[in-house]
């Protein structure tokens, strides 16, 4: 299985997904099939940012837990969203919590942080942050949400409005380019966190 580093904010996961198939197959393409309604506008497919934005969405926790679509636990989300004038191009959206000490200046009165998750297992550099528990001083929280342009040539045309074997397929083509989409960004991720904490 991949794992998470500096350059990979996110990755698919085949193996989990064919081994935890029932009756073979894939797991996601049966999420797919459970969220059939989302996967057609009046019975005929999506356009292709739309077929991105819910193949994500479907790929991705809560709705698949664990994801076919896997985040680097130190990100609060990666998200596909409609963004433009007109709504009609899709964006990556990279919700990134960032603790005081990325500041230039702290902040006065040492307010709590974002601290690491303890119901959450995770490597070190890459841990889960989370709300402090409610105590005796005030928290700031502090966070930044990239929005990343989608270039257009990346979305992919669903041939099908129907799940089934065909869209699985075309479902896992299109998150997969646009988990590489994201990875070839970490960069970004890496100027707000200094490449880990």
């Amino acid at each position: 299985m991949p794992e998470f580093d500096r350059d990979t904010l996110t990755f698919t996961d085949d193996t989990y997904d064919r081994e935890n198939a029932s009756a073979g197959g894939s797991r996601y393409g049966s999420y797919l099939r459970l969220n059939a309604n989302l996967l057609h506008e009046d019975g005929d497919p999506l356009s292709p940012q739309e077929f991105a934005r819910t193949a994500w969405l479907i790929a991705t926790s809560p709705v698949m837990s664990p994801g076919y679509v896997r985040i680097r636990p130190d990100l609060r989300d990666l998200t596909l969203v409609m963004s433009g004038e007109d709504y009609d191009r899709l964006a990556l959206r990279i919700d990134v919590p960032l603790r005081h000490d990325v500041l230039a200046h702290r902040p006065a009165g040492q307010p709590g942080d974002w601290e690491r998750d303890p119901y959450v297992r995770s490597s070190g550099r890459w841990a889960r942050l989370a709300e402090p528990a409610a105590g005796w001083r005030p928290a700031l929280l502090l966070s930044a949400s990239l929005l990343v342009p989608v270039p257009e040539d990346i979305p992919i045309t669903p041939t099908t409005a129907r799940p089934g074997p065909v869209m699985t397929r075309e479902a896992k083509l299109a998150v997969g380019l646009l988990a590489k989409f994201a990875n070839t960004n970490a960069h970004l991720v890496a100027d707000l966190t200094g490449a880990g904490r």
